[in-house]
């Protein structure tokens, strides 16, 4: 009989062992477990701040990135503007200078003064027996349709024969829009003022200026 309860305690002994070495195991299982999850979440938590304050760092740089480049790409159209600007300024101020030129140059009267001027320098210079031919207008001498003579030409500008020297022709030029053209008939000697040579004068002392005026120098 004492044996038998000394074995039953004996067993008890050890089921308690087992049990409480298992539940040791166990609960130091579970702690490390526990500290495990906690330094991984810790570490995920750490990447993940990082990563936060990486995309944070990478949008700002981003943003003043995209920030120079719109300032930059505004700067560059405003030029591009600016300088268009300028150059149609440039090209309307031309156009405009023209259009004047040619219609003073088209003025009956104001050819007639420069043929009489033309005609008179023209003894002065080379002589009144050089032969002179003096080109004008075809659209103003002889219009399309109309049957206009070499005799005429001079009566179409108020002019008389007794107003041009002698040797001097008045000959309509349909490469001549505006002006007059003169040509010593005998040697190669020319005076041009016709529109596009005046204009051509006129442009190339008021452009520098102009151009002066649209960059604020003048």
């Amino acid at each position: 009989m004492a044996e038998t309860t000394k074995t039953s305690s004996g067993v008890k002994e050890l089921i308690t062992r087992i049990r409480d070495e298992g539940v040791r195991a166990g609960q130091t299982e579970a702690d490390r477990l526990v500290s495990q999850a906690k330094h991984e979440a810790a570490k995920i938590l750490a990447d993940a701040k990082r990563e936060a304050a990486e995309m944070r760092q990478k949008a700002e740089t981003d943003s003043e990135g995209f920030r120079t480049a719109a300032l930059e790409s505004l700067k560059m159209a405003a030029r591009d503007t600016s300088l268009e600007l300028r150059q149609s300024l440039i090209r309307s101020f031309e156009t405009h200078v023209k259009r004047l030129v040619s219609d003073t140059t088209l003025d009956k009267d104001v050819l007639r003064d420069v043929v009489l001027v033309l005609s008179g320098r023209a003894v002065e210079e080379v002589g009144k027996d050089r032969p002179v031919r003096l080109e004008l207008p075809k659209a103003l001498l002889a219009p399309e349709g109309a049957d206009v003579g070499k005799q005429t030409h001079a009566a179409v500008l108020g002019l008389t024969r007794d107003m041009l020297r002698s040797g001097v022709e008045l000959v309509p030029a349909a490469d001549v829009k505006g002006g007059v053209r003169m040509r010593l008939t005998d040697q190669d000697l020319e005076v041009d003022l016709t529109d596009e040579a005046v204009s051509r004068l006129l442009l190339k002392h008021l452009l520098p200026r102009f151009r002066g005026v649209l960059e604020g120098t003048e």
